[in-house]
């Protein structure tokens, strides 16, 4: 009996020491937080830990609704989250090693930097075939693993926007195409010229990004910079930073020596690079000269003055066009798309090289075009 007494004593001491560690945590815990609180926090990470990754929308077609501009930045659904729109061209990613790597590097960057309010979500767009929806589907969730933000993600297929392209830019296929003649399956490579026409018109603006990209700064302030559009422009591009079209429009520069066509910054018109591009849709679509210039007729008109025939799609086009209507673009800073290809530096122009590739002031995105290696962090 002493011994069974002793021991309810013992039981007795536990428990009452048990429950004074729980009044102490409940009312003095660290950081001047309750239980409750504690708890509720926890509850939150979570809950925003699974929006980000676990219930990523993996549909194929664009959200509906009626979104409005919300200074100037995203779009916002009646009573939903704010939303920025990027898209990337994500088409034979699945039987290709070298493209699936630059797609890490990209969208890990982009979760590593990206910042955004609560309210706010980052909608991720991929035009793809079957076979690389299905491998994006597998590795998104591992590589934006380390995103704070809301994210969404849509895939559009490949072959539909194609349909929807080829009567639109057929015309300029033989003007801004490798090879001759006019290629259905090119047609996804003019996916930007005529994104207005393509896509619904509750959608005012997206970003639209290469694969071979590396973000050091926040995407969404690249968003920010639909603000600084003059009244005019509708696409916000930077420069071509090799001498690309110095070597592309050499005949009209030997004719018209004067002309700055092709000539370095900061003077000069290099053309542009289209790595990194602003769409200001809803400009694009009520702009009168931008879509008189998607007819054939005045395409036809701009490249036999300029004696252009090209190979890099919707670059080509952006670039030709600039050389006459400098109005209809907001020139991004070379910082926003650091290119880093120098292949034109050892094939005829070292002497000039410099003049373009030079890039002052911090990079925010850098641009392995060519395949060239993106410096580590």
């Amino acid at each position: 009996m002493g011994r069974f007494s002793s021991f309810r004593s013992y039981q007795i001491v536990l428990l009452f020491a048990a429950a004074l560690a729980v009044v102490a945590f409940y009312y003095f815990g660290s950081e001047k937080q309750n239980f409750s609180s504690t708890t509720k926090r926890i509850k939150e990470t979570q809950v925003s830990h699974n929006t980000n990754r676990d219930d990523a929308d993996l549909s194929i077609d664009i959200r509906s609704g009626r979104p409005e501009s919300r200074t100037g930045d995203g779009e916002e659904l009646e009573g939903k989250p704010s939303r920025f729109h990027a898209l990337m061209m994500f088409t034979k990613v699945n039987k290709s090693l070298n493209l699936q790597q630059k797609f890490r590097v990209t969208m890990r960057s982009v979760a590593k930097h990206g910042r955004f309010l609560e309210d706010e979500v980052l909608v991720l767009h991929y035009v793809s075939d079957a076979g690389s929806q299905e491998l994006g589907k597998k590795m998104l969730p591992e590589l934006l693993l380390g995103a704070t933000f809301q994210y969404e993600v849509v895939f559009h297929d490949v072959g539909a926007l194609t349909e929807k392209l080829f009567p639109i830019i057929e015309a300029m296929q033989k003007h801004f195409s490798a090879g001759s003649g006019t290629y259905y399956s090119d047609a996804i490579f003019f996916l930007s010229v005529a994104m207005h026409r393509i896509m619904p018109t509750e959608l005012k603006r997206i970003v639209q990004l290469d694969l071979d990209l590396k973000f050091r700064s926040n995407i969404r302030d690249l968003f920010q910079e639909f603000n600084r559009f003059p009244a005019e422009a509708v696409i916000g591009i930077a420069h071509e930073m090799q001498p690309v079209y110095r070597h592309t429009f050499w005949q009209y520069r030997k004719e018209n020596p004067k002309s700055h066509v092709g000539d370095p910054p900061p003077d000069g018109l290099p053309g542009f690079n289209s790595g990194v591009m602003l769409l200001n849709l809803d400009a694009m679509r009520h702009s009168t000269l931008y879509n008189q210039l998607l007819e054939p007729e005045r395409m036809a008109h701009l490249a036999e003055k300029y004696h252009f025939r090209g190979h890099l799609g919707d670059q080509d086009f952006f670039t030709m066009i600039g050389m006459e209507h400098r109005e209809l673009f907001y020139p991004l800073s070379c910082g926003w798309n650091r290119q880093l290809c120098t292949w034109w530096r050892e094939h005829g122009y070292g002497d000039v090289f410099q003049l373009y590739y030079r890039c002052d002031g911090p990079v925010h995105i850098y641009h392995g075009n060519c395949n060239t290696p993106i410096p580590n962090d």
